[in-house]
């Protein structure tokens, strides 16, 4: 199950918006098959490693961090597939969290003779596919919020220079988390500010993520550098349909989502998102959308980096959140890894 995971682990930039999914085939203690998901509307892991073994593949025990699938979507289900191949055992990772699937592939093999085991190495499997398992249990993509500070928690000068506040390293670390990610979001003022593009390119990808802005009153100029590859996706509150046609002319789509103060409902956004086949979502945004996100409970992981440096009091912090009379009020989190990417800190921790 160790090398399943280490197959899924392959596709971590490349499946979405399918489940990294890894399987190892073993007869007689040799294993004589395996593969992994590479890409969406491609053959699934148990195809691939059942490709592999061919004939061996009669009387084996597959490994799967994933429970076959049952239903038709892209491709045929895997569970009828390892039926017919004639397997006698199989052991999954964890049950697939699909309401489509959910169980039933499992039992689908069970009625077939098939012995089916589940939960080893679940820990590690949910891991991999922590964005898939919340868009299909919680309808909301899993959140992550990547922030560049110095070791004073100021992410710019109070003019707003930015460039560069941590090293090289940790931008290239944050490339791979852009890459792994199906959409990368911010905000209208980071976007005035920065003029970003978002993509990735200081890791190998095949694919670029979606790029979100959130801009309630829809100030984001048509030149922005964001917008230079057509298909980006603007959240507002506002309807000003001669701007909306200026923006769907270089290739944004609009999608109008009012709260009642006028700004963009947050979660209703989030939901849109999951609409979307999006599983995990990277902020790279300011300290007005970062609060409001963290605020709204819609935060479930910061990945922060922390440079050795001093910017001083007047500089902009990392999140704009409310003021707390008591400590009673502080927002706990844990640390899940902590360690140094050449001269920074990279901190990763996540809301209980």
């Amino acid at each position: 199950m160790s090398l399943a995971l280490q197959l899924a682990e392959k596709g971590l930039y490349s499946t979405s918006p399918n489940p990294r999914v890894g399987c190892v085939i073993v007869r007689d203690g040799h294993v004589v098959g395996s593969g992994w998901h590479e890409r969406a509307g491609q053959p699934h892991a148990e195809i691939n490693a059942l490709n592999a073994a061919g004939a061996a593949a009669q009387g084996s025990t597959v490994y799967v961090t994933l429970e076959p699938c049952s239903h038709h979507g892209r491709t045929p289900p895997c569970a009828e597939a390892l039926i017919k191949a004639g397997i006698t055992r199989l052991v999954t990772a964890m049950q697939d969290p699909n309401p489509l699937v959910a169980g039933k592939g499992g039992a689908l093999m069970r009625q077939a003779g098939i012995a089916v085991e589940a939960g080893l190495m679940e820990a590690e499997a949910r891991a991999l596919n922590i964005g898939f398992i919340t868009r299909m249990t919680c309808r909301r993509p899993w959140v992550r919020m990547k922030i560049a500070a110095s070791l004073d928690g100021k992410t710019a000068l109070n003019n707003g220079a930015s460039q560069w506040i941590t090293g090289d390293a940790a931008r290239r670390d944050g490339h791979r988390l852009r890459a792994r990610s199906c959409a990368v979001l911010t905000g209208i003022g980071t976007v005035l500010a920065d003029n970003p593009q978002l993509t990735v390119r200081h890791v190998e990808t095949f694919r670029q993520p979606l790029r979100v802005v959130v801009d309630s009153r829809l100030e984001i100029p048509v030149e922005a550098k964001i917008l230079r590859n057509g298909g980006e996706l603007i959240f507002t509150a506002t309807a000003s349909e001669e701007k909306i046609v200026a923006l769907r002319d270089v290739g944004a789509r609009i999608l109008v989502l009012p709260d009642k103060n006028d700004n963009v409902d947050l979660f209703a956004m989030m939901q849109t998102l999951a609409d979307f086949e999006i599983n995990e979502v990277l902020v790279e945004a300011g300290g007005k959308l970062n609060g409001a996100l963290i605020s709204a409970g819609l935060v479930d992981e910061l990945v922060i980096y922390l440079s050795p440096c001093l910017i001083g009091d007047a500089a902009l912090g990392m999140l704009k959140l409310p003021e707390l009379v008591d400590l009673a009020q502080k927002r706990t989190l844990k640390i899940y890894d902590l360690r140094t990417v050449a001269s920074d800190i990279r901190i990763t921790a996540r809301f209980p």
